[in-house]
């Protein structure tokens, strides 16, 4: 059993073979083709605007992962979009999706993660007991204005201690979020983003412990064979591997 905490679906476009069909089916083929029998995705369709989407835009993608979730309710776990500049509307967005069965909630670059804005999203996340996916990219140059840093997501677990909060893409986060977030217990780490790079696995293993570090792809914009090279690849012992592939998403996400 392999959960991917981390997965984008699109509306029907093409398949990686090139021909028309529905993506998620593709998607799905593909990851089980790999072992991954679980994928938390998130939607925002295939929107223009995917740093600050309309709430009619959030909509309709939470609508589309939640009905891919209920044509495949073994493979597919969603996860609700959220943007935080919708504020008392964000809100009441979270609270429809959870009404609908979401198991976690996903944050991109509409917000830092320690904006004040993002406050009532995490405080409600925590009394919903939902995990909180948050995008986070530490670059040199092109860094959005709005996009998190693993300091920023260090911050919202400093002031949220009782949420689950996942700090995406350990490999833009580097060796520097590692220890950014390594204080916050409540914060944890994806693997996706950037290729396998030796010993950074290890590296979270050894700052975080294992029960903070969870598989993800990013997919599709990954490879999940390529991603899934980072832990499979990596000094493990079988104890840290599956925690890592399957045991933490199971508890985080309570199934």
């Amino acid at each position: 059993m392999i959960y991917d905490i981390h997965v984008h679906v699109g509306s029907a476009v093409r398949r990686f073979d090139g021909s028309a069909g529905e993506a998620a089916e593709e998607m799905m083929a593909r990851a089980r083709l790999h072992g991954i029998e679980r994928q938390c995705i998130s939607s925002l369709l295939n929107p223009g605007n995917l740093a600050y989407p309309s709430l009619e835009q959030v909509r309709q993608g939470n609508d589309h992962a939640l009905s891919l979730a209920a044509a495949y309710p073994r493979h597919y776990l969603p996860f609700c979009y959220l943007n935080p500049r919708h504020e008392r509307a964000a809100l009441d967005e979270l609270h429809r999706c959870s009404d609908r069965g979401v198991v976690g909630i996903k944050l991109l670059v509409s917000c830092k993660a320690s904006d004040p804005l993002v406050d009532p999203i995490l405080e409600r996340a925590a009394a919903l007991r939902l995990p909180v996916l948050q995008h986070a990219w530490n670059k040199t140059v092109g860094q959005r204005e709005h996009e998190s840093t693993s300091a920023d997501v260090a911050e919202a677990g400093r002031r949220h201690p009782g949420t689950h909060l996942i700090m995406a893409h350990l490999m833009g986060a580097g060796y520097r979020g590692v220890l950014d977030i390594a204080p916050m217990p409540n914060v944890h780490v994806d693997l996706s983003g950037g290729e396998p790079e030796t010993g950074i696995v290890e590296y979270a293993v050894r700052h975080l412990g294992a029960e903070r570090v969870l598989f993800g792809s990013d997919a599709p914009g990954r490879s999940y064979g390529v991603q899934l090279g980072k832990v499979l690849g990596a000094d493990l012992t079988p104890g840290q591997r599956d925690l890592i592939l399957w045991g933490n998403a199971e508890r985080i996400l309570r199934l």
